[in-house]
């Protein structure tokens, strides 16, 4: 078994126009809403692994230059939930996020290769929404600090 990378990024994705924030529902744990997120594979950048993530997660195409993907400049280091602990190597507690924000024009239905659902809500939902602390406080910093 190949054990997934303890280095990820967190993209959160939001319209421009209506500034709601575009959750995606885990396959693995109906319960867990959350953005984009993903680990950084070996050799590739946090903002090379953003722009992959985004695409196989949503099948939004975005290269550098080409969308606002920003990086927030921010990195943090987080206790892995212990259900999710399994697809990393033994004795892997934690992981080092990078955090990325991608602003759209507008809503647009995602492309959903490893989610059940997703929807668009207001900020402020979507921290509720989430069970991720980092992907709340990350929301919080940088989508709603900026209302």
């Amino acid at each position: 078994m190949q054990y997934k990378n303890p280095n990820s990024v967190l993209v959160v994705i939001y319209a421009q126009n209506t500034r709601r924030v575009l959750m995606l529902q885990r396959k693995d744990d109906p319960e867990f809403w959350q953005s984009v997120t993903g680990s950084i594979e070996i050799g590739e950048k946090p903002i090379e692994a953003a722009e992959r993530e985004v695409f196989e997660e949503i099948g939004l195409q975005i290269s550098a230059g080409t969308r606002p993907l920003v990086d927030c400049q921010k990195q943090i280091e987080f206790e892995i939930f212990p259900h999710f602990r399994y697809k990393y190597a033994p004795n892997i507690t934690h992981c080092v996020e990078h955090w990325f924000l991608l602003a759209l024009e507008s809503e647009q239905e995602p492309i959903l290769n490893e989610h059940l659902a997703y929807r668009w809500v207001e900020a402020d939902k979507a921290v509720e929404m989430t069970k991720s602390p980092n992907n709340a406080d990350a929301i919080k910093e940088f989508i709603l600090r900026c209302e």
